[in-house]
């Protein structure tokens, strides 16, 4: 029997966390090489730390990578894209400055192992760019139909993100949020714990960055979700002065959970960030959320998770499952058959075709989370659209 009264707890972490640093330079690489080359194969890792930026990984593709070489002028310019992505967070600070840290570049050729298997040919569709499971989730509890607990974490921090880039704050780049909600009838009720940690800068007091902090939680939460028993954890060690890729070290893919849904839903495992768009560690996630999302805003359930896998070189999913959470009003096996009609077969082609997704789109999905966002006009998030809605209904 499942509990309808409970706490749940989601976390974000802001654009300049280190992860979140090496999340945004990888997918720099990834929009850099897909506008040269929509069909470009792209899977750049990046290491950030102490004034240093790293990238390792394997590339292919027209205009960048050919004749085992780098096309002319390509590593130059990916340097100055870094190093801009750097600037656009915002750090000036004298362990990481976009100006100044030290580059290194080792990407190098993609493993022609790994080509033949997932190239299409005469006789065979594109493959799969790997193994792996895939999941995809909505719930009607926010507008967004994400989590709740990871939604408002998203929003302090993006709103906190506004006021750094507005000027004059005592905030810097590096932060993070936690929201901890309680859940009456399975639908959250009220606020229980706020964490907001941010870098800020020195001198300013934990009661200054508390003032700063306190009317952003309190303007993202719905009314009423603050009480007179809501614990606060602004800046609980003190002082956070020291932030960044030179507080600690960041890589690509180490915020998978804070990327997806907070814990709501199961992970495959797999990062997006780094990753052109035929593995399906980031493509078939996409279309899992894009489908999830039209079951709930069909009204067909209030919450839908939805599994794919995949085996590297084959096209065709291995499995598809739907799971409505006993909230469902259309049969979950219906589901598992019709869906992947809607977008064409649930192919690495078909999933890329369907949303769009050969195209420079992916830095701006590093910070604040993959979902929950509105689609934009060229084609940003298209997997955030609701154009199933109709065609589910009449399915259902």
């Amino acid at each position: 029997m499942s509990r309808t009264s409970f706490v749940f707890t989601s976390e974000s972490v802001s654009e300049g966390h280190p992860d979140k640093v090496a999340d945004r330079i990888s997918d720099t690489v990834v929009d850099f090489f897909l506008a040269k080359d929509p069909e470009a194969r792209v899977a750049c890792e990046t290491l950030t730390t102490t004034n240093r930026v790293v990238l390792a990984g394997e590339i292919r593709g027209k205009g960048i990578w050919e004749n085992d070489a780098w096309a002319p002028g390509v590593e130059d310019e990916i340097e100055r894209l870094v190093r801009a992505a750097v600037k656009d967070i915002g750090y000036e600070q004298d362990g990481f400055h976009w100006e100044t840290f030290e580059f290194q570049n080792y990407l190098h050729g993609q493993s022609a192992d790994i080509a033949v298997g997932v190239d299409a040919t005469d006789t065979k569709d594109e493959g799969a760019g790997d193994q792996g499971i895939m999941f995809g989730y909505a719930s009607n509890e926010t507008p967004e139909l994400m989590p709740a607990t990871l939604q408002y974490s998203h929003n302090i921090l993006r709103k906190l993100a506004e006021l750094r880039h507005a000027g004059g704050s005592i905030l810097e780049p590096d932060a993070k949020s936690q929201v901890s909600l309680f859940y009456e009838n399975g639908r959250p009720a009220r606020a229980t714990s706020i964490v907001v940690s941010t870098q800020h800068a020195k001198g300013a007091s934990q009661a200054d960055v508390a003032a700063v902090v306190k009317p952003v939680v309190e303007g993202v939460l719905p009314q009423g979700f603050i009480t007179n028993e809501t614990v606060w954890h602004i800046n609980p060690t003190g002082i956070f002065e020291i932030g960044g890729p030179d507080g600690d070290s960041g890589l690509t893919g180490r915020k998978i959970i804070v990327d997806t849904y907070g814990g709501a839903s199961p992970h495959g495992g797999g990062a997006f960030s780094g990753k052109d768009p035929t593995k399906v560690d980031r493509s078939a996630a996409y279309a899992a959320r894009y489908l999830a999302k039209n079951v709930v805003a069909a009204g067909l359930a209030d919450r839908c998770t939805i599994q794919l896998s995949y085996a590297i070189g084959v096209a065709e999913p291995q499995s598809v499952h739907v799971d409505l959470h006993g909230t469902g009003r259309i049969d979950e096996a219906t589901l598992e058959r019709e869906l992947p009609k809607m977008i064409g077969g649930a192919t690495p082609r078909a999933i890329r075709k369907h949303l769009g997704l050969n195209k420079p789109i992916y830095a701006r999905t590093t910070a604040y989370g993959h979902f929950g966002r509105e689609p934009e006009a060229d084609g940003g998030f298209s997997w955030e659209r609701t154009d199933l809605v109709e065609a589910l209904k009449a399915l259902a």
